[in-house]
């Protein structure tokens, strides 16, 4: 097995909670290489179907799972998506599940056009912790961490956190 220099890293959470803005900027600050999961199933065309409930297209999980796999290979990669249950265990290092409290949650949602049935729904997700809960199932304990998602200043202390974690990683893995 290839030895990596740097980790890679999963963020996750209900959508909404601010995964794109922190693995953006996460990406700006240390260098390593974002991959927003919606974004590659839309170029790529990854999909399997229609959602007429949602109004989306269903993610084809395993073509996205090969698609990524070389490209997990090398490490440092920041990896965005709202599930995460599909991903192999081992392309990780770490599980970063983001969290904000309802009401955050739902004006955001709103903003970003969600109505009905798909808006109730992810408040509800994040009410009963379902990803959190999904991580926990699908990684080592260990691995996932939650965290607040609430703020400016959260991103801010989110960011610091985990560049913190990631340098210990390099520095004890290289």
């Amino acid at each position: 097995m290839k030895i990596m220099k740097r980790p890679n890293i999963l963020l996750t959470g209900t959508p909404g909670v601010g995964k794109t803005t922190l693995g953006k900027e996460l990406a700006q600050r240390t260098g390593l290489t974002y991959i927003n999961i919606g974004d590659l199933a839309q170029e790529g065309q990854l999909f399997d179907g229609f959602d007429d409930d949602y109004q989306c297209p269903v993610l084809d999980e395993d073509r996205v799972v090969d698609e990524l796999e070389e490209k997990m290979v090398d490490g440092g990669v920041i990896v965005d998506y709202h599930g995460c249950d599909f991903f192999p265990e081992r392309w990780f290092h770490i599980v970063f599940v983001l969290r904000t409290d309802n009401t955050n949650l739902y004006s955001r949602l709103e903003s970003r056009g969600y109505t009905g049935k798909k808006l109730q729904d992810n408040v509800q997700c994040e009410i009963f912790q379902t990803i959190y809960e999904e991580a926990m199932e699908a990684y080592k304990e260990d691995l996932v961490h939650q965290l607040p998602s609430n703020k400016p200043e959260d991103l801010e202390s989110n960011m610091d956190r985990i560049v913190e974690w990631m340098d210990q990683w390099i520095k004890n893995n290289n």
